[in-house]
């Protein structure tokens, strides 16, 4: 079953307590794409500038990626991001920003891709994700990101957006910030009335809540000590829930419950090192490995 991606390809100059890494590959549809690959082959959307190194193409081309959907545009820059995490990996400084090709007209979604069944609208203006949820009107399953900014600064668009979606992956600080609740609970209740039938509410280091409108699911990070590199895990961890979901071929509540566990457990290799050094060899074997010992730390007799 095709799962398509859309959203921003990067190039990130990060520096953590555990080093430094200049103009690596980065961005939201990066990230994801490596972690739904793990599952199955992902249809990538995204444009890059003319300034965008032939090595970090081959870089995504390595991946089960398919990148028919990459648009290379001459005459514009690549979107670059610049970051300094503190101590306390959860908290970190943006140096630096420069939108460039994000800040032009979308990509187009090839004709080849319109039949995909899974479709996951990474962070970008809402009115752009309703323009490429159009492209794919027949998709199975959509799930969108959103982040502070739309929030804030185009409220009205992104409801719409979110009336026109299944689900909303979100961190916990914009499900307060987009509903008005300080309980989460409320908050993910207040999201469900928005539109999405169900929502991931990420915790970073305290993990995970699935929110549908019959239960209610928290699990805990997958616990490492081995991080040098947040950046990505958020994106990582929706890759790997909606790659074993395209995978399993079913969305119900039992399958959802399934597949955040997945989705922490790929987010755990992401973190381990720097851009997508880590996850890009990541295989399914390794995961199931990983999740084998996750459900068992949960299981309690």
């Amino acid at each position: 079953m095709p799962l398509l991606v859309t959203g921003s390809l990067g190039i990130d100059t990060l520096e953590t307590p555990h080093g430094r890494a200049e103009e690596v590959l980065g961005g939201s549809a990066v990230h994801f794409a490596f972690g739904a690959a793990i599952y199955t082959r992902v249809r990538l959307v995204g444009v890059v500038g003319e300034d965008f190194p032939a090595a970090m193409r081959d870089l995504l081309a390595s991946g089960d990626i398919d990148l028919a959907g990459l648009e290379l545009r001459k005459g514009s820059k690549t979107f670059r991001w610049s970051g300094r995490y503190h101590l306390d990996m959860n908290n970190r400084d943006t140096l630096d920003v420069q939108l460039n090709v994000l800040a032009e007209a979308a990509p187009k979604v090839p004709e080849t891709f319109a039949d995909s069944e899974v479709l996951f609208l990474a962070n970008t203006h809402p009115a752009l994700q309703r323009e490429m949820r159009a492209a794919v009107a027949g998709a199975k399953l959509t799930v969108c990101d959103t982040m502070d900014l739309w929030i804030t600064g185009h409220r009205e668009e992104l409801l719409r957006t979110l009336a026109e979606v299944d689900g909303l992956i979100i961190n916990d600080s914009e499900a307060r910030e987009l509903t008005g609740c300080g309980n989460l609970i409320a908050a993910g209740e207040a999201i469900l009335g928005m539109g999405p039938r169900f929502t991931v509410i990420k915790k970073g280091e305290h993990g995970a809540m699935l929110m549908t409108g019959k239960r209610v699911t928290v699990i805990p990070a997958f616990p490492t000590k081995d991080v040098k590199d947040p950046t990505g895990a958020g994106d990582s961890f929706a890759g790997g829930m909606l790659g074993y979901l395209t995978a399993e071929g079913k969305y119900d509540d039992d399958a959802l419950r399934r597949a955040i566990v997945h989705g922490t457990v790929v987010a755990s290799f992401t973190i381990e090192d720097f851009s997508v050094n880590r996850i890009r060899n990541v295989t399914r074997a390794d995961v199931e490995e990983r999740v084998k010992q996750f459900t068992a730390m949960l299981r309690i007799e």
